[in-house]
């Protein structure tokens, strides 16, 4: 688990990080958005480790990253929003080398390895000088290292760049295996990525935590209200529907379909189900609607 109170970095006079608070559970992926600057990379280095906070505390597998360094970056993986890479050594030589520094030896240290290579796709890469690499292979690279003594938690900075489509799904679908048992943080500009991958999403702007929600739940509370569309096989009394608890609006569609827009919270497709029953209507269809996210993601960081 990642458990983040309070936590402020100061340069100067401006608040890079200003008071922020979440945690991340075990098997979770948590989506950190904001727009550049907005404070997220400071927030991964602090919780890594690199950068120490000016006020707050952040605990990493139950450790405090102020007094206990060395054993937060025991339990971490970090992929770092610029890739450090010794690009004169081979990818097999440069994953034995970190594997070492973690503290692995011998047949684990060789089996690790090369569990790792086929796991992120460089079978056929990891004889190869990293200089000689594409950028979308030496993120795997990257993102191999991060996983090589395998952390409870990991924390991945744009993690994607530089990947083509079908390596983009790949990368999504290692993320996913590794989740089941590790706490999973990563940042991206990719908000599709988000929707595909994380049971949750932080958003900072301006170092201020600004929202802190499962996706859907954001989206309805940006949006102000909640909006179900209700599909019926034949005629249905809208003013029936409008009288619904916490409806506010009715709107009527082509083909037997509603809009029905309630109050923030409200989800009122229970009670379109009850009705539904009493009245002896068919329902083909009933659905909460959603923003986008770059939708919810301007509104919010506006």
């Amino acid at each position: 688990m990642v458990e983040i109170q309070h936590l402020t970095k100061t340069y100067g006079s401006q608040n890079a990080v200003d008071d922020i608070s979440f945690t991340a559970g075990a098997g979770e992926i948590v989506g950190f958005l904001g727009p550049n600057g907005a404070g997220k990379s400071t927030t991964m280095k602090i919780a890594t480790g690199y950068l120490p906070p000016t006020a707050g505390t952040v605990r990493v597998a139950g450790h405090d990253v102020a007094t206990e360094s060395l054993a937060v970056r025991r339990h971490v993986g970090y992929l770092p929003e610029h890739n450090p890479l010794y690009l004169d050594m081979y990818v097999h030589e440069y994953l034995e080398f970190i594997g070492s520094v973690h503290g692995l030896r011998g047949r684990e240290l060789r089996g690790r390895v090369s569990e790792l290579v086929g796991r992120v796709g460089l079978s056929r890469e990891q004889n190869k000088q990293i200089g000689a690499l594409s950028k979308g292979y030496r993120q795997r690279v990257g993102l191999a290292q991060a996983l090589i003594h395998d952390p409870a938690v990991l924390i991945l900075d744009e993690p994607t760049t530089g990947l083509d489509p079908n390596q983009i799904l790949e990368i999504r679908q290692l993320i996913r295996e590794v989740s089941e048992n590790k706490t999973v943080i990563f940042s991206t500009h990719i908000l599709p990525e988000v929707t595909a991958l994380c049971s949750r999403v932080v958003i900072i702007s301006r170092g201020k935590l600004v929202a802190d929600a499962p996706v859907a739940e954001l989206a309805a509370r940006a949006a102000g209200e909640t909006v179900v569309r209700a599909e019926f096989e034949g005629p249905v009394d809208a003013a029936k529907l409008s009288r619904l608890p916490g409806v506010r609006e009715v709107e009527a569609g082509p083909a037997g379909s509603f809009l029905l827009r309630a109050a923030p919270g409200v989800d009122p497709r229970a009670a379109i189900s009850r009705l539904a029953g009493q009245e002896g209507w068919i329902i083909l269809g009933l659905r909460q609607e959603q923003q986008s996210l770059e939708e919810v993601f301007g509104e919010l960081t506006k």
